[in-house]
């Protein structure tokens, strides 16, 4: 942690909370993953992961407690866990290229198709999943299928 004049009066080291959860929550380790590779392995992740998140968002949807969905959200971050792992031990190489240039190029898939292709091959050969983009035309050649995707004169929106 940098020293910043004026906060002398906060602690410099991070606080833990000391309190053990209670005993009836199940201690699930956090999938440790930042986001530019969540986001590299998302339609992935939905594939393989998707009746628990599923699971977990209706049980979310019937109830404003968060202690009510524990169960399902320890399974979704199981199965997450497993998923990256797997990743990890067929497409290092592929998921790695592709996560970094997502974190270079501020999670723009639109900047990374070049890398995304053999990640999505190492994907489909080695775990046979399908990528499906919703709410795309059904006729049409999907966005991470084209050889030379044109955008074209997009609006600054900023």
């Amino acid at each position: 942690m940098s020293y910043r004049p004026g906060y002398d009066h906060l602690p410099r080291d991070n606080w833990v909370d000391p309190t053990p959860p209670p005993a009836h929550i199940q201690d699930v380790p956090n999938v440790g993953a930042t986001s530019a590779i969540l986001t590299s392995a998302a339609f992935a992740l939905g594939a393989h992961c998707g009746e628990y998140n599923e699971d977990f968002m209706l049980c979310k949807r019937d109830s404003a407690n968060p202690a009510h969905c524990l169960k399902e959200g320890a399974r979704v971050t199981r199965c997450s866990i497993d998923l990256l792992t797997q990743l990890r031990a067929n497409c290092l190489k592929e998921l790695s290229s592709h996560w970094n240039c997502l974190e270079l190029n501020n999670h723009e898939f639109q900047y990374c198709r070049k890398q995304e292709r053999p990640l999505n091959q190492c994907i489909f050969s080695k775990f046979g999943y399908t990528k499906t983009i919703p709410g795309a035309a059904k006729n049409a050649t999907p966005v991470h299928e084209l050889k030379k995707p044109y955008f074209g004169n997009t609006p600054n929106t900023f």
